[in-house]
């Protein structure tokens, strides 16, 4: 059994640690309790991602409710293309003219965070990098072969991957990336574009589950009702137990 249990943490932390192409994956600070932090999220996600990405699972209501926007702000500055408030955050793009210009639709992000988690959604919003041979130009170093544009072009500008010889086994000497750097700037510096994918990603990861927020503000209430009860469940077995010792 302790072998097992020890297989099983060594096997989730290669996972959690790198991506099953060998990358190292960036950690990505998921801070539910943020409400900025959330709020700078959904701008970038409605105004980056949801012009071909869905997030069905999504009502904009809640979302208005979890991150403290008013219902008026979110239709005003979140909502495009003709929903209501308790719509879901669907796309106006119709799948078959989605598969014509990109080869195929684009996915229902829902619950992406949740499928690849939050420091693989990190990395590869990060991992863009120009490649004349891709039908964008660009390719990723996380998603060899991408078929994505890099949308957040002009947020973080573009990157070049930087090549290193590595030796292999057979003698041969092959080329592979050893990092990516700024060849044209965009409107942000690194720190400014990490700060607004971390901000990005803790969005997607809240949209991945949007009931564990109301669980946090509901679990110090029931923490301290069960307390309370203890101690009345306390008084009550001695009243029912004095007269027997």
């Amino acid at each position: 059994m302790k072998k097992l249990i020890i297989v099983l943490l060594v096997l989730f932390s290669s996972h959690v640690a790198a991506s099953p192409g060998g990358i190292e994956l960036q950690s990505a600070k998921i801070d539910l309790d943020n409400k900025a932090s959330l709020q700078r999220g959904a701008k970038y996600f409605v105004n980056y991602c949801l012009s071909c990405h869905s997030a069905k699972q999504l009502r904009y209501s809640r979302m208005a409710e979890d991150l403290g926007i008013s219902p008026e702000l979110v239709e005003l500055n979140l909502m495009f293309t003709g929903e209501k408030i308790f719509d879901g955050m669907t796309i106006s793009m119709r799948p078959k003219d989605a598969e014509k210009w990109f080869g195929v639709n684009p996915p229902d992000l829902s619950l992406i965070a949740r499928s690849r988690g939050p420091d693989w959604l990190y990395t590869y919003l990060k991992g863009f990098y120009i490649d004349d041979s891709r039908p964008f130009g660009v390719n990723n170093v996380l998603f060899p072969k991408v078929g994505m544009p890099h949308v957040l072009a002009d947020l973080q500008g573009l990157q070049k991957a930087v090549y290193k010889d590595v030796k292999l086994k057979d003698g041969s000497i092959r080329k592979v990336i050893d990092h990516l750097e700024i060849a044209e700037p965009g409107r942000m510096n690194e720190r400014e574009f990490d700060k607004a994918m971390n901000d990005l990603v803790n969005f997607m990861a809240y949209m991945g589950e949007p009931a564990k927020l109301e669980r946090q503000r509901l679990g110090w209430k029931v923490l301290l009702f069960i307390l309370l009860m203890l101690g009345v469940f306390h008084l009550l077995k001695k009243e029912y137990w004095k007269d027997i010792h």
